[in-house]
């Protein structure tokens, strides 16, 4: 083993000790969170909102040091195979591994007393300050950045089964080969994802991923394959978020909602069709004053003969006009009082329309119209709002029949589930499609006569946006393990939140190397830059997920 490669386990070591004391630090401030929001023996989320920074700060920090625990064992394993080929990604690990920290760090600097802290506590240790130091130098993010575009942007090993490997290879070349042709002119002109993309990817059984094969998917009926999941979410949204990469979230919500509450009829009758993509389903959950407020839902389902009819209206109910089949959040129970226990799911089914706009006025009763959102990207599925007028549903459509009246919001909780793990897959594949076109921008465009991959602050660049994304995917990748073992819900939120964020600088920095170019809508990067920024809102905005998710459950459980 050479004496560089021993370094670099020194470094990888002295990471792991930093990271535990940060990790410590973090603890730290919140148990003190805790004794300010304490009532009696329960926190008190009127008091916990008295002090939303620190705890959104907290949760961003907890998050980032989350995703560097992850990387860093990824890292270890490497390391322990002595191979020279995986040195960049141990450099890459040491470096996310340094800026979280510092990170980290900073914010607890700025306002110790916020967090029960005092600037004694938050001094490192001599070992801790030479590794931060000697990781941080821009020397060696420029070295690392060199490295990455002497490598064109090979990452080194995830680490996946051959299975997955296969999987992703297939969903790869489908992405280059049919998604990435078709993705500008789907964003620019505002289309509808056409059945040039949708056909081919239900002949490959993606819409069945999430779903058992007992039920014709082809997923194991005795086991989870979340990872398989992501790796293909991740694949297709290198190609395009908006033409492909969402297309199997509601799909995958709506089964793991029929798979927790549905009756055995409704399993067996609706998971083959959505497994086969036919119909096309949608997620209707959020209304025009209540997005992460669910138990604030106010459309109603008055009980009628034979059924139910639905009064109201919801929004940024994605691919709302193609789908045949709505999974749909409504009160049942009129009293506001009882919160989310007044909820029931429903499933609708309509007419699928390619248009903007569409109107159902079906045999048995009622009216169901709908518009398209226009938004600045994220486009392809179409976002819409829906107008119900005494939309009659039968009551077999109730969500677990009779006995799910009142579980519609748990149901709708278990559907979620693997919605924000899958978000952070989609932002590492666009911060990969981002990253890989500016390595290959930088060193075609020539500035002061030389390509700007040459210079030190493009490098520093690259091996930054490198760090995310390989800090995301890990993340990704190792809570799809949690997930499939029945864990990783607070670690499925910390990839989302993170991955989110880090999307979004990482899109604006790729648009920034390619300057006047990537302000331009014929370069792709435009759209990634578009793209990204709603990564941190749909899924559970990054302050919902970080005041109401994160940080109380953070808090709640500290000692």
């Amino acid at each position: 083993m050479s004496d560089a490669f021993s370094d670099l386990e020194q470094q990888l070591q002295q990471a792991g000790a930093a990271l535990q004391a940060t990790t410590q630090l973090i603890d730290t401030a919140l148990s003190a969170l805790k004794v300010l929001t304490l009532d009696g023996e329960r926190v008190s989320p009127a008091k916990l909102d008295e002090h939303q920074l620190a705890s959104y700060e907290l949760s961003l920090s907890w998050s980032e040091c989350t995703a560097a625990r992850f990387l860093t064992a990824h890292a270890l394993q490497l390391a322990a195979r002595s191979v020279s080929e995986n040195t960049l990604t141990i450099q890459l690990s040491n470096l996310f591994c340094a800026e979280a920290i510092t990170n980290t760090v900073n914010r607890l600097r700025a306002r110790p007393a916020d967090y029960g802290v005092t600037h004694a506590d938050i001094i490192s240790d001599p070992v801790a300050e030479e590794f931060l130091s000697k990781q941080l130098a821009a020397k060696n993010i420029a070295a690392i950045g060199q490295a990455i575009l002497d490598r064109d942007g090979d990452l080194g090993p995830d680490l996946l089964s051959e299975y997955h490997t296969i999987m992703r290879d297939t969903f790869r070349r489908f992405s280059d080969d049919v998604v990435a042709p078709l993705a500008e002119s789907i964003h620019r002109e505002d289309l509808i994802i056409p059945d040039a993309i949708l056909e081919p990817l239900k002949e490959m059984g993606m819409f069945g991923l999430s779903i058992p094969a007992k039920y014709g998917g082809l997923q194991e009926d005795d086991k989870e394959d979340t990872l398989g999941m992501i790796v293909v979410t991740e694949e297709l949204s290198r190609g395009s978020i908006g033409a492909a990469g969402s297309l199997i979230t509601r799909p995958e919500i709506l089964a793991r909602a029929l798979l927790k509450g549905g009756t055995e009829e409704q399993k067996q009758y609706w998971l083959p069709q959505l497994a086969v993509g036919d119909p096309l389903c949608a997620v209707a959950v959020t209304e025009p004053n209540y997005g992460s407020d669910v138990a604030g839902v106010r459309l109603k389902a008055t009980a009628t003969e034979g059924g139910w009819l639905l009064n109201g209206a919801k929004t940024w109910c994605t691919f709302g006009g193609k789908a045949g089949l709505l999974l749909v959040l409504a009160r049942t129970n009129p009293d506001m009082t009882l919160g989310h226990r007044g909820l029931s799911m429903f499933l609708v089914e309509k007419p699928s329309s390619d248009d903007h706009h569409f109107e159902v006025s079906p045999e048995t009763g009622g009216k169901l119209t709908g518009r398209a959102i226009a938004t600045i990207g994220y486009r392809g599925m179409h976002s819409f709002e829906l107008f119900f007028d005494d939309l009659y549903v039968p009551e077999q459509n109730m969500l677990g029949g009779a006995d799910g009246e009142g579980k519609g919001f748990y149901y709708a909780m278990a559907g979620f589930s693997g919605g924000r793990i899958q978000t952070a897959a989609r932002a590492v594949g666009v911060m990969r499609a981002a990253f890989e076109k500016s390595i290959s921008y930088s060193k075609d465009r020539i500035v002061f006569g030389k390509s700007i991959a040459q210079y030190q602050l493009t490098q520093v660049k690259l091996a930054r946006m490198a760090s995310l994304v390989l800090a995301c995917r890990q993340i990704t990748y190792e809570v799809a393990h949690l997930m499939d073992s029945g864990a990783g819900d607070m670690e499925a939120s910390a990839a989302k939140l993170f991955a989110g964020r880090a999307a979004e600088w990482l899109t604006r920095e790729a648009l920034q190397i390619h300057g006047g170019m990537g302000y331009a809508e014929e370069t792709p990067v435009s759209r990634y830059f578009a793209d990204a920024r709603v990564l941190s809102i749909f899924e559970g905005a990054e302050e919902t997920l970080a005041l109401k998710v994160i940080g109380r459950s953070l808090v709640e459980n500290a000692d």
